[in-house]
């Protein structure tokens, strides 16, 4: 078993740290997770700190436990300025991505309400708005702003459904580092394809060249059903934030192979 290296070791103190600090200062949980750039909570920073945020204790021991086994590894290989520089630069890639999948499902479903020729600013309040608090028990929806919205722009119940499930996109939040870890999988098979890996619940090795692309693609398809693997799975589109830390990752590799930073002293 390979010792933990030092940027390694610091970045699961720090994520231990998120993870207890944010159960006794909760307001963390509110401005540190990544949220859909329309959404009133979004703030720039949570690109960042989204990746040391995790949903629950099966959820952070499952990335710690990843870091560790292959970011030692790789940590390793290349030292730590440029551990670090690719752990990040995947985190903010599974980020961006999902950010991307996002904004295009809101485009396509306001594009369909876009006869009811609704203002910016109504649909910001729409896609912001508690719908639980504007409709009464017997699911009547309640005077106010919204109601005033819609019966003016003669809003259909179909309009209304390709509403919420834009708001549907829009409302929930992302933490966690799966992304990073992605591209930590995504570098070992990389660099080491015929490593065997000794995975949970698989009694048998299994050669990383396999194992990464098999993972991804069973990620995928568990994702567009509304699951994941690494991930809360809160969203249903997870998914595309491990795939955007895959893809990041499988990017940089490639450009280091092709010695794009050979003029580039990392250690």
């Amino acid at each position: 078993m390979m010792n933990i290296t030092p940027v390694v070791k610091q970045l699961l103190i720090i994520n231990i740290i998120f993870f207890l600090g944010s159960m006794y200062v909760p307001v963390a949980k509110a401005y540190f997770p990544l949220y859909y750039i329309d959404n009133d909570m979004f703030r720039p920073w949570q690109f960042l700190t989204h990746m040391f945020m995790h949903g629950g204790f099966a959820h952070i021991f499952f990335n710690m436990f990843a870091l560790y086994s292959f970011g030692s590894a790789l940590e390793h290989f290349w030292g730590g300025k440029k551990f670090l520089f690719f752990y990040i630069s995947c985190g903010l890639g599974a980020a961006l991505l999902h950010t991307f999948v996002n904004y295009a499902q809101i485009y396509y479903l306001i594009h369909e309400v876009a006869q009811l020729n609704l203002s910016k600013t109504d649909l910001h309040l729409l896609l912001n708005m508690d719908y639980v608090a504007v409709f009464d028990a017997n699911g009547h929806m309640l005077p106010g702003k919204i109601k005033t919205i819609l019966d003016g722009a003669h809003c259909t119940q179909e309009q209304f459904n390709a509403i919420q499930q834009a708001y549907a996109v829009s409302k929930p939040n992302v933490v966690g580092a799966s992304g990073a870890i992605y591209g930590l999988l995504a570098a070992f098979a990389f660099m080491f394809p015929n490593a065997e890996l000794g995975i949970m619940f698989i009694p048998i090795p299994v050669k990383a060249k396999y194992f990464v692309p098999g993972l991804l693609t069973l990620d995928l398809f568990l994702g567009f059903n509304g699951q994941s693997i690494f991930g809360a799975g809160s969203t249903g589109i997870a998914h595309f934030a491990h795939i955007g830390g895959a893809l990041t990752g499988f990017i940089m590799m490639w450009m280091w192979k092709k010695n794009q930073f050979n003029d580039k002293r990392w250690n």
